[in-house]
């Protein structure tokens, strides 16, 4: 199979893809063209149909399709000049080569995110995360293969609990760097943050802002979870209940980014500062290693808001 990763300007390209995004546009001349988003595990590519002609066959959005098309380059990134298209029959591609999925495997992190559940003392919180993380047997295989953003980090099969674990080593790290830190609380509030992202997103390949994720987000979703599992362990204290409460809903640090709560314990802080932090450094990661812009710099990034300079010494 040629993967998008692979293109070279010049290239011609037959091959099956996802359809991303299709929309039908105009050119100044008011000639109608289709503008498209192609996708594959290595990743997307924009695609034009300048010529709606008898070789460009019905397809929708979601569909597997053929096409036949040459690289070019426009504003310094590829794109595919697509001459025929027509839908694919099963049979002629494997769904796995159309999913982005991370590069760690994802049975190992799952393992590494069961002993973090096994390894907190407090029994309230311990049978909390058992109940989420090892009972729940139609939450963790949503979860465990669920990605983490739609397209600005970890938006691939197995973000999530990429996301998730990463968040919860550096919390780990940090929890021995600072007098007044709860560990088992601050593990705790970093494994459960996102939890509700599995039900904000709809599952890969569509990786979609479904109903309720588009009308109350992530952070509800999860915490109306959280509730119910703790409804579900006698006398759990009202207390941690607030405490872990509190950390998923002020995880995004700030109110103008959709955080219902700035943080106001220290272990809520902590679980901000790394969110956060391996959002930004994972967006600088996937930044560098899709760009195909030559020389030590790269395109300008319009969430990160610069452009990202490579470092090889």
């Amino acid at each position: 199979m040629q993967y998008i990763a692979d293109f070279k300007e010049g290239d011609r390209v037959v091959e099956h893809f996802l359809c991303k995004q299709k929309s039908v546009l105009k050119t100044r001349g008011g000639k109608s063209y289709y503008s498209l988003v192609l996708q594959d595990k290595t990743g997307t590519v924009d695609a034009k149909v300048w010529d709606l002609s008898d070789q460009i066959h019905d397809f929708d959005t979601h569909d597997y399709i053929k096409i036949d098309a040459m690289v070019v380059t426009f504003q310094n990134d590829y794109q595919l000049n697509v001459k025929k298209i027509r839908r694919s029959t099963e049979g002629e591609y494997d769904p796995k080569d159309y999913i982005p999925v991370s590069n760690k495997d994802i049975d190992e992190m799952y393992e590494s995110l069961k002993k973090y559940v096994h390894s907190v003392k407090n029994k309230f919180i311990k049978n909390l995360l058992v109940g989420i993380f090892i009972d729940d047997e139609a939450f963790i295989k949503k979860f465990k293969f669920h990605s983490a953003a739609k397209n600005i980090h970890h938006g691939y099969m197995g973000g999530l609990l990429e996301h998730t674990l990463s968040v919860v080593e550096i919390c780990e790290f940090l929890s021995g760097r600072y007098y007044f830190v709860e560990r088992d609380l601050l593990i705790a509030g970093a494994m459960l943050h996102d939890i509700g992202k599995v039900h904000e997103l709809s599952p890969l390949p569509l990786n979609e802002y479904t109903d309720e994720g588009q009308l109350t987000g992530h952070i509800i979703i999860g915490l109306e979870y959280i509730i119910e599992k703790m409804s579900e362990i006698k006398d759990f204290p009202k207390e941690i209940a607030t405490l872990i409460k509190h950390m998923v809903l002020s995880h995004h640090g700030e109110l103008e980014y959709g955080s219902p709560k700035v943080p106001q314990t220290i272990e809520a802080m902590i679980i901000h500062c790394a969110d956060n932090m391996d959002a930004k450094v994972k967006c600088f990661e996937e930044t560098i290693m899709e760009d195909t812009t030559e020389g030590m710099w790269t395109n300008y990034h319009r969430m990160l808001q610069r452009n990202i300079r490579r470092t090889n010494i």
